[in-house]
């Protein structure tokens, strides 16, 4: 026989494991301080140009 289960409570955790997913991906992306803010976006911006910098003309 199958096990019982409570459709109700089921929803309810699958709810919760998602909300606690993304409340994880939110602590990643704005949990930084200004000071690693800035390193990211200088080191984007030095690829950035790193980039450009190797294009070849047509």
């Amino acid at each position: 026989m199958a096990e019982i289960v409570n459709l109700n409570r089921a929803r309810k955790a699958k709810a919760r494991t998602e909300a606690q997913a993304i409340a994880a991906a939110n602590r990643a992306a704005f949990g930084r301080t200004k000071a690693e803010k800035r390193a990211t976006k200088a080191e984007a911006e030095r690829r950035a140009k790193e980039l450009d910098g190797a294009k070849r003309e047509p």
